[in-house]
Formats: C-alpha cells, sequence, structure tokens
C-alpha cells in the first residue's frame, strides 16, 4: 500500500519525458530506498532551475541572465543566425562543432493542427531581428518532421522578404555508415543534400 504523498511523487515524476506510471514508480521507490540524499539534491536543483533559469531575451534559449553568454559574446558572428526549434537544439550544436554564430530558438514548430502559429512562436520577434540588417545568413535547422519542414519553409519565405539568404542544414547518411543499412528517406535526403566535393 503506498501513501499519498508516494502517490504525488510517482504522478509528479510523470511530467518527465518518456516517463509512465511504471518507470515513475521506479524512480521513485529508488530515490526512497537508496538514494534519500540525491533525491533531496534533486528537489534543490529543481527548484533553483524553476526559480532562476529563463530565456535570453535576444534568442530566446535558457538563461540565468537577461542576455545569455552566447548573445552577450563579442565573439559571435551577428550576421549568421541559426534558427532551432529548441534550446536543446542549441546545446547539441554548441557540443557538435565550433559555430561562431548566434541562434534564434522557436520554442517549438508549426503545427496548425495543434494551434501552433507563427505568432505562438513569435516569428514577429525574428522578423524584427532580420529586418534590422545586421543578419545576412538565415541557417534553418529544423527537424525533418513534416511540421519541422513546414516551419522550415516558412523560415525561408521571413528571409527572402527582409533580403537575407536562407540555407537549410543537410541531413542525410551518418559517419560510419553502410549504405545498404540507411533507410530510403534518409538515403533520398542526402542525395538531395548532396555538395561539391
Amino acid at each position: 500500500m503506498t501513501t499519498e504523498v508516494l502517490k504525488d511523487l510517482v504522478r509528479a515524476l510523470q511530467c518527465l519525458p518518456g516517463i509512465g506510471p511504471k518507470s515513475a514508480q521506479r524512480a521513485a521507490f529508488h530515490l526512497l530506498e537508496r538514494n534519500r540524499d540525491g533525491g533531496r539534491r534533486l528537489a534543490r536543483a529543481l527548484e533553483d532551475a524553476m526559480d532562476r533559469v529563463g530565456h535570453c531575451v535576444h534568442c530566446r534559449t535558457f538563461s540565468e541572465s537577461e542576455e545569455c553568454r552566447i548573445c552577450a559574446s563579442p565573439a559571435r558572428d551577428a550576421s549568421i543566425l541559426c534558427v532551432v526549434e529548441s534550446p536543446l537544439d542549441v546545446a547539441a550544436i554548441e557540443q557538435a562543432m565550433e559555430f561562431k554564430g548566434r541562434y534564434f530558438v522557436l520554442l517549438g514548430r508549426l503545427s496548425p493542427i495543434d494551434g501552433i502559429s507563427p505568432a505562438s512562436l513569435r516569428l514577429d520577434l525574428l522578423e524584427a531581428r532580420l529586418a534590422g540588417g545586421e543578419v545576412r545568413e538565415l541557417i534553418v535547422a529544423t527537424g525533418t518532421t513534416m511540421e519541422g519542414e513546414a516551419t522550415a519553409h516558412y523560415l525561408k519565405l521571413l528571409a527572402e522578404r527582409a533580403g537575407v539568404t536562407a540555407t537549410r542544414i543537410a541531413y542525410g547518411v551518418p559517419m560510419g555508415g553502410e549504405l545498404e543499412y540507411v533507410d530510403s528517406s534518409t538515403l533520398s535526403l542526402a542525395i538531395q543534400s548532396r555538395r561539391a566535393y
């Protein structure tokens, strides 16, 4: 028999992506049985992050201050703007390579079925940034889902209206991948996104 407090903990853990009732119960029981200190650290870290982490006023990625470290850096090239769907995408690019430009985080992607419109994503902020004249290239780095592609198309139109060059990141065969194991959609994108060698 579980207590009401334990039930609340299990329900609270289910707010995490990929955590269903069984996984949440397993995590809750683990913390209570084997790692109460870890649970307390987790609770403090969560509360601290919820209170102190907001969004950068320029790019909308996560930041503890009004302006994130990327936007505040004079070493970053403000003429190159990479548009991504989430702060997680910023982290992935920053870890993967030495990108010298700046970002704009959509905090989602267009999806009329779900009621997510350009206004919902505050694309007016991006439009104003493009109209400012500082951005020369807009790198569209949205996903290859139907919504991601629709968002990419819309962003391309915004860039064209502002006289900014729009580029799309290439998708294709992963490093070390064998063609026979690559699915047809990925292979098709790889061939279409080919570049001079």
